[in-house]
């Protein structure tokens, strides 16, 4: 019968039955009071800042608030963390304020800014609590309490997200602060966009945990965030990246807001793909004892214990002690894996949930990545009066966007799945890397200005 003329059968209250409420009529109290809430910061953002934004950014603004209401109405878990992002931000603002206005000294005057809140501390926190999270997933992954341990592993990794969002927001207010034309979005370096690919990273993967109600991917998705944060805290104490520093003429430009964060999407879910695609085939080894049926584990070894002396080259050999620590640990990880590989491959999910979760994180990142290149594209058009100029760096992203539009035209045309799709996954973690970072170790371009 069409439904258009079917009879809708009335409960005794006069209710439809089996009649799904609309949208906006499942929406409870607290949904509308945080949509209330989100419109009424963007207004007082509008009303205190509107002077230093330009008519690009007064349109993100604008179209940031039903974005993020729709994100929390999405996924609730994301309400209680803009609360308290928005809440410390506002906090840090005001703890900076002096009757003569704002004054970054008081950022090692001030206890709260001191030792929590101002950008360097929280990002610091945020590094701290991300190797803590990683290493209770893995003791959850290796014990017979795994379950305790994980949720810990769970709850440090939100923490380090909302202190790596509380940092992000108070340094872009700082950056206004040191002078005329300084301030920016914390986009724009390598320093800024790791910390991006940290906190960013890690939220797609408490969602996938959310989702899947399991925890146990966690030691695996949290291994490549710690990676990051060393990768951060090298760049730190060697480089001193933290300064703030103001942009180079490249990239003052309103694309780099929205073309950088719709490329660490594509980056981040990939890496948590690839991790996942490194679990998958580590379940699949448990039971072997052959060597050359161990290639995932010694793969993983090869490419951790030489990183450092890729990153020593191509960064002029500096912070060789840091390197050497890094590869120590490295080994670490590498021989924890392979002897308790039997317990991780029972704590793991299932083949079919590793699966499903690597193809919808290459889904997700594919279509930003996709975004995020046709935004490079505009921003090059402007910048340099062309579209694409086969640069090191356009070329290598070129490179990645064909590898995922490959997988996935493999996936859902000739049913991909298993141990081939693992290690596709793999080697598109090893590409985008390269894409990354490789790109400006070891060449040139029009995007030179990212080079360590």
């Amino acid at each position: 019968m069409n439904t258009a003329t079917q009879t809708i059968e009335l409960k005794k209250d006069g209710t439809a039955q089996g009649v799904q409420p609309g949208y906006l009529a499942r929406r409870d109290l607290w949904d509308w009071l945080f949509a209330a809430l989100v419109t009424a910061g963007a207004v007082w953002a509008f009303a205190q800042y509107h002077g230093a934004m330009n008519v690009y950014e007064q349109w993100i603004l604008a179209g940031s608030v039903p974005s993020l209401i729709w994100l929390g109405w999405f996924w609730r878990p994301l309400r209680t963390l803009s609360v308290v992002v928005g809440f410390f931000s506002l906090l840090a603002i005001w703890l900076y304020q002096t009757p003569e206005g704002a004054d970054l000294a008081r950022a090692d005057q001030v206890f709260m800014l001191k030792y929590f809140i101002s950008s360097q501390s929280a990002i610091l926190w945020m590094s701290l609590l991300f190797f803590m999270s990683t290493a209770f997933y893995w003791i959850g992954l290796l014990t017979r309490a795994g379950s305790a341990f994980e949720a810990l592993g769970s709850r440090l990794a939100w923490a380090a997200v909302t202190l790596a969002l509380i940092g992000t927001m108070v340094r872009w207010y700082e950056s206004h602060q040191i002078g005329p034309g300084i301030g920016h979005i914390p986009v724009s370096n390598l320093y800024e966009v790791f910390v991006l690919f940290c906190w960013m990273t890690a939220a797609f993967y408490l969602y996938y945990e959310d989702q899947y109600q399991t925890r146990s991917m966690g030691a695996f998705s949290m291994l490549i965030v710690s990676a990051a944060v060393g990768f951060l805290l090298w760049y730190t104490l060697v480089r001193e990246a933290h300064a703030i520093q103001p942009l180079v003429p490249a990239l003052q430009s309103w694309w780099m807001k929205v073309h950088v964060p719709a490329n660490f999407i594509g980056y981040g879910t990939f890496a948590i793909a690839a991790m996942l695609a490194f679990a998958y085939l580590i379940k699949q080894s448990a039971g072997e004892t052959r060597w050359y049926k161990l290639a995932p584990l010694w793969l993983l070894g090869v490419v951790l214990c030489f990183e450092p002396i890729v990153f020593r080259q191509g960064a002029q050999d500096q912070g060789g002690s840091y390197w050497f620590i890094y590869f120590g640990i490295s080994a670490l990880i590498v021989g924890g894996i392979l002897a308790g590989r039997r317990r991780i491959a029972e704590r793991l999910p299932s083949f079919e949930v590793l699966d499903d979760v690597m193809y919808k994180a290459i889904a997700v990142g594919f279509a930003f990545f996709t975004i995020a290149t046709v935004l490079g594209a505009l921003w090059a058009a402007e910048a340099w009066g062309g579209y694409w100029s086969w640069d090191p760096k356009e070329t290598w992203a070129l490179i990645v966007w064909l590898n995922y539009a490959a997988w996935l035209h493999m996936r859902l045309m000739k049913g991909l799945r298993g141990t081939v799709a693992a290690w596709w996954a793999l080697v598109g973690l090893a590409i985008t890397t390269f894409a990354f970072l490789g790109v400006n170790m070891f060449l040139s371009g029009l995007h030179s200005y990212g080079e360590l």
